[in-house]
């Protein structure tokens, strides 16, 4: 998951893109994974169970006037750990993965403005995030430990992240990406966009609001991930759609239901000073830096037909093996021991 920054940082190149993109060509697995269920939760193993039943402390804290919303595992006083979400997504994206880590830390994941419980803004700007994870980090405690917290983001997430390493290193003690790119979407990505772009369902914009479903079934049955990828850990698809909704009045007058983020955001959206002004390269970064990818994720298919990456520069990477870009997803358990591992290790 992505942003294009090249349209107010005055690149010529497409360097970051995630936008939600939608189509119906997709094989139904991919399109529609959890319609087989009919509402219905599929079966989950026991760690899962055990994680999603650790409740976390919810919250909301300010920041530039807007509510965000907070979850938080762990003992105040233990070393702090941010967790940011990617694009669409929200908060309880990482309640499966928390509580493994809140044995040694204090973690709060938190809901960008605009997704999530999160309050939606005019203007979304990547400069607010660093004041926003901030007032999170300090009201939730993750700067009692005794040290700065370790920013960990996913995706877009990632993206917040790693800008934030580059502009506001005193915020982090450290930075971990999980599978961010920043090269642009794929190509037959942008050939979809270009060919069925008015006959797209979804898709953003400033006149269009957000798609409002009749039932539970019905809306799950439209959850599918961005970028599409297959996923064969149904529960956790189902655990995050359902919390991926809220309640809204439909057409005709009834309560139906709605996905979260603001669909305008993309247009709200202000990509200038993002510190891209390096000849086209990603800004230098002095805070202890790790990138966590997916062995199928896209980032690496295009890496190896050749696309060049300013992060395996600047970055040391390691990688989780039979995952798509939705590591937490596709290799939960193996991502929980690589952050543990990783965490126990470094950056001391």
């Amino acid at each position: 998951m992505a942003n294009d920054l090249s349209e107010k940082t005055g690149s010529s190149k497409e360097t970051y893109d995630d936008r939600p993109f939608h189509s119906e060509d997709l094989p139904p697995e991919v399109r529609a994974p959890l319609a087989p269920y009919a509402g219905a939760e599929p079966e989950a193993p026991a760690w899962f169970k055990w994680a999603i039943a650790q409740e976390p402390e919810r919250g909301f804290v300010t920041s530039h006037g807007t509510r965000i919303e907070t979850l938080t595992w762990g003992e105040p006083g233990r070393p702090g750990l941010l967790l940011v979400h990617g694009n669409s997504a929200h908060a309880d994206w990482w309640s499966f993965i928390a509580p493994y880590l809140a044995k040694d830390f204090r973690v709060t994941a938190m809901s960008l403005a605009g997704m999530g419980e999160s309050d939606w803004r005019e203007t979304y700007r990547f400069s607010d995030f660093a004041d926003d994870a901030e007032a999170v980090s300090r009201a939730t405690g993750l700067y009692d430990g005794g040290r700065k917290p370790i920013y960990i983001g996913h995706s877009f997430g990632g993206g917040q992240v790693f800008f934030t390493a580059a502009q506001r290193p005193e915020l982090m003690e450290a930075a971990i990406l999980v599978d961010t790119g920043f090269g642009g979407p794929p190509p037959e990505v942008l050939k979809e966009r270009a060919a069925r772009r008015e006959l797209l369902a979804n898709i953003p914009s400033p006149d269009k609001p957000t798609r409002v479903y009749a039932t539970l079934p019905k809306a799950l049955e439209r959850f599918r991930l961005m970028p599409p990828q297959p996923a064969e850990n149904h529960y956790i698809l189902d655990f995050i759609a359902r919390r991926s909704l809220k309640a809204a009045p439909t057409p005709e007058g009834g309560e139906g239901l709605a996905w979260k983020f603001d669909p305008n955001m993309w247009e709200k959206l202000d990509r200038s000073g993002m510190g891209m002004s390096h000849g086209g390269k990603l800004p230098p970064v002095s805070v202890p830096l790790v990138h966590l990818y997916g062995e199928k994720s896209r980032i690496i298919e295009r890496r190896r037909v050749g696309e060049e990456t300013a992060l395996a520069e600047i970055a040391q990477e390691i990688e989780i093996p039979d995952s798509h870009h939705h590591v937490m997803i596709d290799q939960p358990l193996a991502l929980v021991a690589a952050l543990r591992t990783l965490l126990a290790t470094w950056p001391h």
